[in-house]
Parts: structure tokens; sequence; C-alpha cells
């Protein structure tokens, strides 16, 4: 699954946990620049940051172009292709095995994608994002070794209400 596999979690700590600096309450991270503080206070890296700039643009063109309404995996689809015509590499469906006291299971989640090797994006199509969608995509950072995740529903009117960017 690309470079996610290879953080080392033990003893890590994030830019923000170093410097004093964190975004306040309210304040949006924007998306240019270097590295840029989330809503958490935390850092990404100019990678992740410009992947997941590339990941709401394209997640902006399919909206703009289906609207909300439909099933996950129309939007899945259609992702997938906006994915393709920007050229970001990706992978689709990736197995997500858990490990419990030494024991692999395979419960069967999957990712719906990981771009760039580096950002995992997790799809709804929900009336609404609840605290448990944001605590599987955290779930999914951790287990994956990404830093970077975005959880984005296409049932909402206007895009941006419906997009989450975490940070570990």
């Amino acid at each position: 699954m690309g470079e996610c596999n290879h953080r080392d979690t033990e003893g890590t700590e994030t830019r923000s946990e170093k410097e004093s600096g964190t975004v306040q309450e309210g304040e949006k991270a924007d998306l240019t620049g270097e590295a840029r503080l989330d809503v958490s206070g935390h850092y990404a890296s100019a990678p992740e940051h410009g992947l997941t700039a590339e990941v709401i643009g394209a997640a902006i063109e399919a909206h703009r172009q289906l609207g909300p309404g439909l099933l996950e995996g129309v939007y899945q689809t259609c992702l997938a292709r906006e994915l393709e015509l920007r050229d970001l590499p990706f992978e689709q469906e990736v197995p997500l095995p858990a490990e419990y006291k030494g024991v692999r299971l395979d419960c069967g989640y999957r990712l719906d994608f990981v771009v760039g090797g580096r950002v995992v994006v997790e799809l709804k199509a929900v009336d609404a994002l609840h605290p448990i969608h944001e605590a599987q995509l955290l779930t999914y950072l951790k287990i994956t070794g990404c830093k970077v995740g975005l959880l984005i529903n296409f049932n909402e009117a206007i895009l941006k209400h419906g997009l989450r960017r975490k940070v570990l």
C-alpha cells in the first residue's frame, strides 16, 4: 500500500507538538503553500498537502457534475475517473486487514482510496457526517500508518460542507 506502511508509530511527534503555534478554533487551513496546520493544529507535509488539494479539487468536480443524492459507489467511480484525468496515482478498494494480539483478522474492511501512497480517502453519501465517521478515518490512518486522510460526504448541496481533513 505504498509509503503509509513504513511509518514508525512509537515515539513520533507531529510538528505541532514540537512547536507552540496552533490554529485557533474556527480558523481554516488553506490549500496552498508548504506545510500548513489543519484545524486540529497539526502540520501536513508538502506532499500530503498537495495531494489533498488535488483530491478535493477532483471531488468538487465530480460533485459539480453529479450533485448530491446518489449512491456512494457512483461517486467512487467518478472520483476514480477524476483522479485518472489528473494523473494522480491511487489505489482503490484497498484491503485493510486488522491485527489483534498477533492474529491477523481479515474482516473485509476496504479503504475507498489511497492516493499517492500517502493519503487515505474515505467516501460517504449520508445525510450527515457523525463523529463515528471521523473515528473510522482516524482508525484507518493508524492501521495504515498514513498521516493524512480525507472524509468526503457527497450528499451535501455544497461539497465543502461535507469535507473533513484529518492529520495524525
